[in-house]
């Protein structure tokens, strides 16, 4: 756990570097850096079968369906709320994103 906290530490610092640099879009980058799917991956090929872990990986593929989402949500409430606000709907787009993928899921991969 300690080591999580570390690299989530480490990853908002960049991202903080990094907006405040020239080239202050690749902040939008850091957060996909499969930081978290490395150790998920690890965790599931380790304590699963190898079946398991290509089945999360697939899942993985349809889960940036809610991070587009997110994105797109984003960008256009930017033209019509303050960004506190749009930055919060978008966390409610992403969770109605994420709710319909987890229950399609469900429903089409016992």
């Amino acid at each position: 756990m300690l080591f999580k906290a570390v690299i989530g530490a480490l990853v908002v610092v960049l991202i903080g570097v990094l907006s405040k640099s020239r080239n202050y879009y690749i902040a939008g980058l850091i957060p996909l850096f499969p930081t978290f799917a490395l150790i998920a991956h690890y965790i599931v090929g380790s304590e699963r079968s190898i079946e398991a872990l290509k089945t999360t990986i697939i899942f993985g593929l349809w889960a940036v369906i809610p991070y587009i989402v997110y994105l797109v949500s984003l960008y256009f409430l930017l033209n019509i709320l303050k960004l506190p606000v749009a930055l919060t709907a978008t966390i409610g787009c992403w969770m109605l994103a994420a709710w319909v993928l987890i229950q399609l899921w469900n429903r089409w991969h016992p």
